[in-house]
């Protein structure tokens, strides 16, 4: 089955609104229209209406926020909603990222009821899962993997899964210049299909997409999409400099 590539550029907490007009304006002159491969920029959400002024028109590059509140509405002071983010043209939604995990203690369950708020808003998920250095060399790769596939996706039907994005990413290599070769990225992208299609059957596992992370770079990069179960990137610090990018995505072209 063919699956479009899609790589996301996840800014963290970089690019002021002026920055974001700087980079979109050097960004968006190398894809003036559609490609083969699916783009995706996020801003942290105070670049967001920047952004979206700057890529409506377009259909080359799709919007995303980097996290989201499960709730609709309310005294969530700093949180912010479904609703809000596609009023400012949000099309996806990162949720469940190690730092999310690591330093604000989002567990499977707090995720899961994103993914489904997320869904029910009729935005696409980009979901986040992987394993510590420690957990990979303590051989509960497999496991870590599993358990936060099916906490994440609780509840989620079959039907909806073509709706999601995977994105793996090795704790151990997101922002430490060390990168998962691209037989282990391989071995263990095919791993996370093969819990999918245990958990949704055979079909769904292969028409979702998983993208790779972690310390992505316009030199790697061509190796990693190369195999077979990596369909993008979900791509860190080499995202925030715009010819870096490009370079990054047109490797999937």
């Amino acid at each position: 089955m063919s699956r479009k590539y899609v790589i996301a550029a996840n800014w963290k907490m970089n690019m002021t609104p002026s920055e974001t007009a700087g980079f979109l304006d050097a960004f968006l002159k190398n894809f003036p229209d559609p490609t083969a491969v699916e783009i995706v920029i996020a801003p942290p959400f105070v670049s967001l209406a920047k952004a979206s002024e700057l890529m409506a028109g377009q259909s080359a590059v799709g919007l995303s926020a980097q996290n989201m509140s499960h709730e609709a509405s309310g005294a969530f002071t700093g949180e912010t909603s479904a609703a809000m983010l596609k009023e400012v043209g949000c099309q996806y939604v990162i949720l469940g990222h190690s730092e999310r995990r690591s330093l604000y203690g989002e567990d499977d369950v707090v995720i899961n009821k994103k993914v489904h708020a997320t869904l029910a808003a009729g935005l696409i998920p980009i979901l986040c899962i992987g394993e510590s250095l420690e957990e990979r060399d303590g051989g509960q790769l497999e496991f870590v993997l599993s358990q936060q596939l099916e906490g994440s996706l609780l509840g989620i039907d079959a039907s909806q899964m073509p709706g999601i994005i995977i994105a793996y990413e090795p704790v151990w290599a997101i922002g430490t210049g060390r990168t998962a070769t691209p037989e282990q990225a391989q071995e263990t992208q095919c791993y996370v299909r093969s819990v999918l299609e245990r958990l949704f059957g055979a079909d769904v596992a292969a028409a979702v997409r998983i993208q790779y992370g972690g310390s992505v770079k316009p030199g790697n990069a061509g190796e990693l999409i190369a195999q077979p179960d990596i369909d993008g990137f979900l791509v860190g610090g080499a995202s925030l400099d715009p010819a870096s990018f490009a370079d990054i995505v047109k490797a999937g072209i």
